[in-house]
C-alpha cells in the first residue's frame, strides 16, 4: 500500500519503484496550461513492442511526466481546478460521459448487459482497484455478481502468472467500462499468454457466457499472412467485438483488421466541462493505428474507394495520453492513454445501446442516424500522401473511422 506524501501543498502519491524500472527520468513539473490546451506530457507504452508473429502487445500508454505522476483527481462532488484539462489533468467518468453525450443514458442503462474484457496474464488486485475507482468517483458499488474474473477456460482458479504491464492494461479496461456503463456487469477473462491463440480462446469463452453483449480487446500486433487463420476467434454474431487499432500511428494491426470486429481508432479530446453535455473539440490522435489491410478482404459494409481490402478504423474515442484518463491501479492514480482507452469505451456504448443482437460485426456505425456520431475532421497519424487513410476529414477516415459517439444511437 502506498502512502501519500504532502509537499508544498500538493498531495503526491508515491509510485512503486518496480513500476518505474526501465523508464526515462521524468521532467521538471511544467507550468499548468489553460484548460483550452492539452497538457503536454511524456508517455511510454505499457507493453513495449515489437512482438513475434502470432503474439500481441497491449495498447496502453502511460503518462510519465512529473505533472501526471504527482497529481491526483478530485473525488466525486469536489470542485476541481478550472485551469487544467479535465479533473486535475485527465478525465474522470463525468467528463467522459459528457464528452460523448452519454450523461443521461449511463446512469440508467446497461443493467442487464455484461461487458467482457479480454487481456493476457493475471491482475491480482483487479477487484480491489476496480472497487476503489468506482467508490472514489461515486459510481454504484460493484457488488455480488457485478464483477467476475476467470481464466481463458472460464474457471475461477488456475489464473495465469501475474504481469505488471498487462495488469495496468486490465485496470484501465475495467475502469473505462465502469466510467461509461456503471450499471453493466463486467467479466474479466485472463488469457495465459499474449499469444493470439490464448487470447482468442479467451474471446471464445467470453462469447459463450449468457448476458455478454460486448467483448473488448485492447491489444494487437503487426499484420502477417497467417492472420486470416485467427479471424474465427472473433466471429460472434450478435455480440459487439471491439479491437483497438494500435498506438504506432499509420499502419494496420490485427485483430483490428479482422472483418468480425469493430476496429476502434483514437482521438485527442478537449472536453471543457463535466456538466451539461458535450463541450469539446476533437482531432485524430497522431498515434492511432489506421490504414488498408494487406490480407483481410473488404467487408460488404465498407464502401471507401481507396482501399480494396479491410479499412481500419470504424469508429473512435479518446486515446491521446495528453488528453488521457484517470486509472486506479495497485493502490494509486495514474494517467493513461492509447487506443486501449477507446476500445472498452466503445464496447460499453454498445452495451448501453442494448442492440447487439442485431449487430453485424463493425457495420453499425456505417448506417448510423445523422447526429449520432461526432465527425472528427482534423488531425493526422502519419504520411500516406494526404489520403483519408491517415488524415481526418469530413465523413469516413482511417484514424477516426465514422467518428466518436454522440449518445448511443449509432450502436
Amino acid at each position: 500500500m502506498r502512502l501519500p506524501i504532502y509537499r508544498s501543498g500538493l498531495l503526491i502519491l508515491a509510485i512503486p519503484a518496480t513500476l518505474l524500472a526501465g523508464l526515462a527520468p521524468v521532467a521538471a513539473a511544467p507550468v499548468l496550461p489553460p484548460q483550452s490546451s492539452p497538457i503536454a506530457g511524456t508517455a511510454v507504452p505499457v507493453c513495449p513492442g515489437p512482438v513475434a508473429r502470432g503474439d500481441v502487445r497491449c495498447h496502453a500508454e502511460r503518462r510519465m511526466d512529473s505533472l501526471a505522476t504527482s497529481a491526483v483527481p478530485s473525488p466525486a462532488g469536489v470542485k476541481v481546478n478550472p485551469n487544467v484539462l479535465g479533473n486535475n489533468g485527465a478525465y474522470d467518468p463525468g467528463y467522459l460521459q459528457n464528452a460523448y453525450n452519454l450523461q443521461a443514458i449511463s446512469p440508467v442503462a446497461g443493467a442487464s448487459a455484461t461487458v467482457a474484457i479480454v487481456d493476457a496474464y493475471d491482475d491480482r488486485t483487479a477487484a480491489s482497484d476496480l472497487a476503489a475507482y468506482r467508490s472514489y468517483f461515486g459510481l454504484p458499488p460493484c457488488g455480488s455478481g457485478c464483477f467476475t474474473k476467470v481464466n481463458q477456460y472460464g474457471l475461477q482458479s488456475g489464473y495465469p502468472r501475474p504481469n505488471s504491464s498487462w495488469a495496468q492494461e486490465i485496470s484501465l479496461d475495467l475502469d473505462m467500462v465502469s466510467a461509461i456503463c456503471p450499471n453493466c456487469k463486467i467479466l474479466l477473462v485472463e488469457a495465459r499468454s499474449s499469444s493470439l491463440a490464448d487470447l482468442g480462446t479467451a474471446v471464445k469463452y467470453a462469447a459463450s457466457v449468457p448476458g455478454v453483449v460486448a467483448i473488448s480487446n485492447s491489444y494487437g500486433g503487426s499484420e502477417w499472412s497467417g492472420e486470416t487463420s485467427y479471424e474465427d476467434y472473433y466471429n460472434h454474431p450478435g455480440k459487439a467485438v471491439t479491437a483497438s487499432s494500435g498506438d504506432n500511428g499509420y499502419g494496420v494491426e490485427f485483430p483490428a483488421a479482422s472483418r468480425y470486429v469493430t476496429a476502434v481508432g483514437g482521438t485527442s479530446l478537449n472536453q471543457l466541462s463535466n456538466t451539461g453535455g458535450r463541450n469539446a473539440t476533437e482531432a485524430a490522435w497522431s498515434g492511432a493505428g489506421s490504414g488498408c489491410s494487406a490480407y483481410i478482404p473488404k467487408p460488404t459494409w465498407q464502401t471507401d474507394a481507396s482501399c480494396g481490402n479491410r479499412s481500419v478504423a470504424d469508429v473512435s474515442a479518446v486515446a491521446d495520453p495528453n488528453t488521457g484518463v484517470w486509472v486506479y491501479y495497485s493502490g494509486g492514480w495514474y494517467v493513461f492513454g492509447g487506443t486501449s482507452v477507446a476500445s472498452p469505451i466503445i464496447a460499453s456504448v454498445y452495451a448501453l445501446a442494448g442492440n447487439t443482437a442485431t449487430v453485424a460485426n463493425g457495420s453499425s456505425s456505417y448506417a448510423a442516424p445523422t447526429g449520432s456520431l461526432n465527425d472528427v475532421t482534423s488531425g493526422t497519424n502519419g504520411s500516406c500522401g494526404g489520403s483519408y487513410l491517415c488524415t481526418a476529414r469530413s465523413g469516413y477516415d482511417g484514424p477516426t473511422g465514422n467518428g466518436t459517439p454522440s449518445g448511443a444511437g449509432a450502436f
